[in-house]
């Protein structure tokens, strides 16, 4: 499970970002006392940040380049500022991500996913492969192996495979799937990922696999 730490001293924003994020299945902190932002990080090692600019006592950029002394995780910041220079301060000094208020909430799950699947996944060469039962993904040659077997499939039916890796055991909605897809450039609806599903179990069914996906029906799939 991955962890974020948010560090909003607008309770009101602070509580509705985490409670968004929970659904998720994410493990959530919140920063409480702003004198120890650096020792709460230390404390709890997240996976991702998010940061706003304006707090108490020193402000969002002072404590970004205190988690860059310790860690390269993704930091996102959250904030009202709108001037070029906020956003390109907040980027040089070793922020991932920029988002201003007001914002939608949809946006900042959808951010939140991209960069964590991006770093912790694709870009991780100590997951290149992942294993479920007789199935193996290797990432970097974007190619799936049943027992000794390669299976041929699109590029978008790698990525469903890949989503479903990820979660696997658990139900991951058809959302979270198309967004996943959205975030390559694949521009994939609902239609769409129905007839990408279908297509990659029949491809399976060749390997006696194709039980591996199962519909969750309201829900989403699942890899079980």
């Amino acid at each position: 499970m991955f962890s974020i730490l948010i560090v909003e001293d607008e309770k009101k924003i602070s509580d509705i970002v985490a409670g968004e994020l929970r659904k998720w299945g994410y493990e959530i902190h919140t920063v409480e006392d702003f004198q120890n932002v650096e020792q709460e990080f230390l404390t709890i090692q997240p996976n991702l940040v998010i940061l706003d600019i304006n707090l108490p006592y020193y402000n969002g950029f002072y404590w970004c380049e205190r988690i860059r002394k310790h860690s390269n995780i993704p930091i996102i910041f959250l904030s009202s500022r709108t001037e070029n220079m906020d956003m390109m301060m907040a980027l040089n000094i070793g922020g991932d991500d920029f988002i201003q208020k007001p914002f939608s909430m949809e946006m900042l799950i959808t951010r939140v996913h991209a960069i964590l699947r991006r770093t912790y996944t694709y870009d991780n060469t100590n997951m290149d492969v992942m294993k479920h039962r007789d199935m193996t993904l290797h990432l970097k040659k974007a190619v799936v192996y049943v027992k000794e077997e390669e299976v041929e499939l699109t590029k978008n039916e790698f990525k469903i495979l890949c989503v479903l890796f990820e979660h696997k055991n658990k139900i991951v909605g058809r959302d979270e799937i198309i967004r996943a897809l959205w975030e390559d450039e694949s521009f994939i609806d609902d239609n769409t990922l129905t007839v990408n599903v279908n297509r990659l179990r029949r491809k399976l069914s060749e390997y006696d696999v194709d039980d591996y996906i199962q519909t969750k029906k309201g829900q989403g799939y699942i890899l079980s």
